[in-house]
C-alpha cells in the first residue's frame, strides 16, 4: 500500500529506509482503518577499536614439528631443525630422503655431553660438525648412511649440526670456523 506524502510518519520512514519499507510491505498511514506500526531505526552497535598490539612473528617449524632457526656460517645462511630433546636427537634425520642444501639439523643438549652420532635408519650422507657453545668447531666428521658407526665430538660439548655430506667441505668452513645464531 503507498501512503499520501502528507503522513509525517511516511517522510520520515522514506527518508530513512525507502527500501526497508517497500521490501516489508509497511506503509500504513494511522487514522481510521488499520493499526499504525511506527517505523524506528536503531543505530548500528559499533565495536570499539582497539590499538592494535604487535604480533611477533611465530618460529617456523619443520614437517616433523621441530622449530627452524636460522644459523650463519661465514656468509651462508643454514635452516637448521632443532632437535632438542632425548626424543627428537634420538630420531634425528632417520627415515628422510632428502636434505635442502643450506638445511641441516642442530642438536641441542642443555649442558655439555660426550657427543656422538651414527646413521641407522639414515639413508642420506651427511657430515657433522661437533661445536662450542660459542659456535666454534671443534671437529667434523663425514658419515655414511645406514651405518651404527659412531662419530663424536673431541671433547664434551652442548651441540651438533648435521649437513648433507661435503657441505662443510665446499663451504670451505673447518674446525676453527665458528657458526653463529645458536641457542643460548
Amino acid at each position: 500500500m503507498v501512503c499520501a506524502l502528507q503522513c509525517p510518519a511516511v517522510k520520515i520512514a522514506r527518508s530513512l529506509a525507502l527500501a526497508a519499507l517497500i521490501g516489508l510491505g509497511l506503509g500504513s498511514c494511522g487514522g481510521g482503518g488499520g493499526d499504525s506500526t511506527p517505523v524506528t531505526t536503531e543505530p548500528t552497535p559499533t565495536t570499539p577499536v582497539t590499538p592494535s598490539t604487535p604480533t611477533i612473528p611465530e618460529t617456523p617449524v619443520s614437517s616433523d614439528g621441530l622449530p627452524i632457526i636460522q644459523l650463519q656460517a661465514g656468509t651462508v645462511t643454514i635452516s637448521a631443525e632443532v632437535a632438542n630433546t632425548a626424543e627428537q636427537r634420538e630420531k634425528g634425520l632417520m627415515y628422510r630422503t632428502e636434505l635442502g642444501w643450506n638445511s641441516g639439523m642442530l642438536f641441542e643438549f642443555s649442558e655439555p655431553v660426550g657427543l656422538c652420532m651414527w646413521m641407522q635408519n639414515t639413508t642420506i650422507p651427511l657430515s657433522v660438525a661437533f661445536m662450542e657453545d660459542d659456535g666454534t668447531i671443534v671437529n667434523i666428521e663425514d658419515m655414511q648412511p645406514l651405518t651404527e658407526e659412531e662419530h663424536c665430538g673431541t671433547k664434551q660439548l652442548r651441540f651438533s649440526l648435521e649437513m648433507n655430506q661435503g657441505w662443510f667441505a665446499l663451504n670451505n668452513i673447518k674446525p676453527g670456523d665458528k657458526i653463529t645464531g645458536l641457542p643460548d
